[in-house]
């Protein structure tokens, strides 16, 4: 299936898409309502993998259109199991009671070593200038030359619950944290917090199973859902949620899935 179209005179787009899993029906459903061009940047802020059915073949798309990706959990757990060449049986555990099981399954137990290269070279974050993007966010408590995968990859309440933006001049745009676990927020609501903007909708989760896809430049929103196959386009100020930092209870980082 090709995904990205000839360009046209229209202006390029920065589309960046939320947490994947492995739900690659619903992620071409979602493409085919974006139309992405070659003059166009697409991004994903990684959690390509585990939870759906098709880790394999979503992995697949990403790398034979050449899109942006950043390194989530997801991949990470991946990595700490099969990326150093000696497997640890509690990790691996670990990764397949988190979703695992489904992308061995999507592999046939046989993750071609090209995957395992690409996923150990995406960046852990993408600055753009006006948007910074990054999978889980960022420790407001420690600067960013002294941050790794464990923050920009894991981190959830003590980004969240942070009362000022870390960027002065950028605006952040996460995945991650599935945005109706925020007070206040429905399920399929994009969560806007002090400097931050969350995509991640829950296309795996049973209460929601809507995949997101943000156009930064037209402040429009994309939405494919994997439960009902419903499809829908609004602008950005419609499908926001305000979270109010105080009621987001901060708890110590660790590794959740």
């Amino acid at each position: 299936m090709h995904i990205v179209k000839t360009a046209n005179k229209s202006k390029k787009r920065r589309i960046v898409i939320g947490d994947v899993h492995g739900h690659y029906d619903t992620l071409t459903a979602l493409l085919d309502s974006i139309l992405p061009t070659s003059k166009d940047e697409v991004y994903f802020l990684g959690d390509l993998i585990d939870r759906g059915p098709k880790s394999a073949q979503v992995v697949d798309l990403v790398i034979r259109n050449q899109f942006n990706c950043l390194r989530g959990n997801h991949e990470e757990m991946l990595l700490d199991v099969v990326g150093t060449g000696e497997v640890s049986i509690e990790l691996y555990q670990g990764w397949l009671y988190s979703g695992g099981h489904a992308t061995v399954d999507s592999y046939d137990s046989k993750i071609p070593q090209e995957h395992i290269d690409w996923m150990k070279s995406l960046p852990l974050y993408a600055d753009l200038g006006d948007y910074w993007l990054v999978h889980a966010g960022v420790d407001p408590k420690i600067p960013l030359t002294q941050q790794c995968a464990d923050q920009f990859c894991w981190i959830r309440e003590d980004f969240h619950s942070a009362d000022r933006a870390f960027f002065k001049d950028k605006l952040i745009v996460t995945g991650h944290t599935i945005t109706f676990t925020f007070p206040g927020v429905e399920p399929g609501q994009i969560a806007a917090g002090k400097g931050w903007l969350n995509i991640e909708t829950g296309a795996y989760h049973h209460n929601s199973g809507w995949m997101t896809a943000l156009d930064l430049d037209n402040h429009k929103v994309y939405q494919a859902n994997s439960l009902d196959g419903r499809i829908r386009i609004m602008p950005l100020s419609k499908a926001i949620a305000k979270v109010d930092s105080s009621k987001v209870a901060s708890r110590r980082l660790g590794k959740r899935a």
